[in-house]
């Protein structure tokens, strides 16, 4: 059970190093293909776009295929999308590219988000889902950091090559690690979306994508904060992208411990830290030390949101869960594209990177509305016993 829940984990672990990578190298990447830093924060859009397409799109095409052989797939789909990435050339190129590497993102995360719930008994479930979480906060701390350094050094471009070979060896590993699970005949293109038409899937959805943009609203332009705002060297973007990582491996590990004890209470309390997390950035975003420990505990409650959040779309969706888990990636990819957006249009407009964390408190804060209303909204039509 652990090296199997180690395999699929591995594969969010080469998920976690290309999606936040990018971000880490945007300066290096805008160079590249000659664009501004705000202009390149579009290929991050596209990568979320792709997983925004490719979670909801693939689950329910895939819902009757072996779930086993349907993660080797994507994770080796994944591969590609890197692959293709690192040969492109051209700003139209690359962003097509992130796209199409986006596309297998949550559809692996709801397949092996299943997968790792069947291996323990139903009270453990929060921490075996977070444990294939976990993957994508290990690679905050070290995918992204080492790809950071890689990219510096041999180019950008080498960062992807890197992810293609972290894809072939998890998809190797759940080949050999991971329990066969049977094709589910009963599933159905139309089975799989009904899920779509339940509110509280839809309440849980949408905050996902507002109230988690907060995080990337900020977040995506940590490299030039570091050189512009704390007036640091390139090679301290490293030490950033490790803090968040650091704190996004705590976080999941918490969020497992939090999601066996209360999911909606967990969210809540999440939504309302990273608001405040966010106002103490904005002031103290000057200095090494009191921004380090801040983008830190940014990680923690990026992961613990998402995490719980997850949880609660698979309980939401009903016998659809694999679609659950991924309609979570797409939720939490159109909140990375909508925070990057934001984030660029504030930052054009001349108010600076510090700027976006105000951007990042009010996404935040929506997003905890919407989370209240779903549970209010449950509760008021919930059945009598």
């Amino acid at each position: 059970m652990s090296l199997a829940l180690i395999a699929l984990a591995l594969g969010g672990f080469a998920i976690g190093t290309t999606e936040f990578m990018t971000m880490g190298l945007l300066e290096e990447i805008a160079d590249g293909i000659d664009r501004t830093n705000a202009e390149t924060g579009h290929i991050i859009t596209a990568y979320a776009f792709g997983v925004v397409v490719g979670a909801p799109v693939i689950v329910s095409l895939g819902a009757r295929l072996p779930k086993k052989e349907l993660a080797i797939g994507l994770i080796l789909a994944l591969g590609v999308g890197n692959a293709i990435t690192a040969v492109a050339s051209g700003y139209v190129p690359v962003m097509v590219a992130r796209f199409v590497a986006g596309l297998p993102h949550g559809a692996y995360f709801g397949v092996a988000s299943l997968l790792a719930a069947s291996l323990v008994r139903p009270e453990l479930r929060g921490r075996a889902i977070s444990s294939v979480m976990l993957g994508l906060s290990v690679a905050t701390v070290a995918g992204v950091p080492a790809s950071t350094l890689l990219g510096q050094t041999l180019g950008w471009r080498s960062a992807y090559w890197a992810v293609l070979v972290i894809a072939i060896a998890a998809a190797a590993m759940i080949a050999v690690f991971v329990p066969h699970s049977p094709a589910n005949t009963d599933a159905s293109l139309r089975g799989e979306l009904s899920a779509l038409k339940r509110p509280q899937v839809l309440f849980a959805v949408s905050a996902g994508m507002v109230g988690f943009g907060g995080l990337f609203a900020m977040y995506s332009y940590i490299a030039p904060i570091v050189t512009q705002v704390i007036d640091l060297s390139d090679a301290w973007i490293a030490a950033f992208t490790l803090a968040f990582g650091i704190g996004s491996v705590l976080g999941s590990w918490a969020a497992g411990l939090l999601a066996d004890w209360d999911v909606e209470r967990t969210v809540i309390g999440g939504f309302v830290a990273t608001s405040l997390v966010l106002v103490a950035f904005y002031f103290a975003a000057s200095y090494v030390v009191p921004a380090l420990v801040l983008v830190l505990a940014v990680g923690a409650l990026g992961s613990i949101v998402a995490i719980n959040l997850q949880i609660r779309l698979m309980d939401a969706a009903g016998d659809a869960q694999m679609l659950g888990a991924a309609l979570n990636h797409s939720a939490l990819n159109i909140a990375n594209g909508l925070g990057a957006f934001f984030g660029s249009v504030i930052i054009s407009a001349g108010y600076g990177y510090r700027a976006t964390s105000w951007v990042g408190v009010v996404l935040a804060t929506f997003g905890l509305a919407i989370f209240l209303l779903g549970l209010a909204y449950q509760r008021r039509t919930a059945t009598p016993r």
